[in-house]
């Protein structure tokens, strides 16, 4: 005779599935860590105007003049994941929107970055956008405006933009070489230079740990360059500074670790290399 008073753990009925929350489709853009970034004007008030407003935003400067760690910088103080995209020559817009595609299950359509961006609210970094190709540039004409929208036909959709969406975009002005008027009339413009000199030496030395004056050496080295009548563009960088500063910090000798990471980086001209080597001669002999 059972006992009534005593009830028996009861299993819980099979269930066919296990609903789970949804997967992060953002996850992987996330910046787990504030990236390190020196304001040197009031660049940092004018990015959060544009991103109230929703306005998208390009960005315009030479290399390594610190577009992209700003816009990382902005993105973690935002608390916007960073989905970024590297431009280049063969770049379509199916790159940017996505594509059917089949697997086991059979057709399935995956968002490309931009439209996943769009899709979720993440601020897309389109990074040196004049690389791609010009229907790649077309497709941002409806989400650069004031409609905000997405057209994917291939997947046959009208995507509206998620309020949190933001667009950056940068590039490097060339002669020669500029974006269409319909494509950067959408945009509200800043424009970048290389950081003043007291700033590159702060960053230099927080970016590899390397003593202040060492620092101050690899900053005079660059300004130099910028008197050989090249112009910004052409100019060490600060990417390639930081780099040599990293070498002589991990403990190679600092001629060596400038012949590395700036005199033979910095160019294959033979005249440009010479002339390089001898402001690096000179301040390391």
């Amino acid at each position: 005779m059972p006992d009534r008073g005593h009830s028996e753990p009861v299993a819980p009925a099979p269930v066919s599935a296990v609903l789970q929350a949804p997967a992060d489709p953002l996850a992987q853009w996330r910046i787990a860590h504030e990236p390190y970034y020196r304001p040197v004007g009031d660049e940092v008030a004018q990015f959060r105007d544009a991103c109230a407003l929703r306005l998208p935003l390009l960005l315009k400067g030479p290399p390594g003049c610190g577009k992209t760690r700003f816009v990382e910088h902005m993105a973690w103080t935002l608390g916007l994941p960073l989905v970024t995209v590297a431009c280049h020559e063969d770049m379509a817009a199916g790159d940017l929107l996505g594509r059917w595609l089949i697997d086991a299950d059979g057709t399935r359509w995956q968002d490309g970055p931009l439209t996943l961006a769009a899709r979720h609210g993440a601020l897309c970094y389109l990074d040196e956008l004049i690389e791609a190709r010009p229907d790649a540039l077309t497709v941002l004409h409806p989400l650069a405006d004031t409609r905000r929208v997405l057209p994917l036909e291939r997947n046959g959709e009208l995507l509206v933009a998620h309020p949190r969406f933001q667009l950056v975009v940068s590039y490097n002005p060339q002669a020669g070489r500029d974006l269409r008027p319909a494509t950067r009339q959408r945009f509200v413009a800043m424009a970048f230079d290389p950081p003043p000199v007291a700033a590159q030496v702060a960053i230099v030395v927080h970016e590899s740990g390397l003593a202040v004056e060492q620092a101050m050496r690899l900053v005079g080295l660059a300004e130099r360059t910028r008197a050989l009548d090249e112009g910004a563009d052409q100019a060490i960088s600060m990417r390639m500074l930081v780099r040599a500063a990293q070498l002589i910090a991990g403990g190679m000798p600092a001629r060596v670790a400038c012949e590395l990471a700036l005199v033979q980086a910095w160019s294959d001209q033979p005249e440009r290399v010479q002339a390089l080597r001898a402001l690096a001669d000179a301040l390391y002999p």
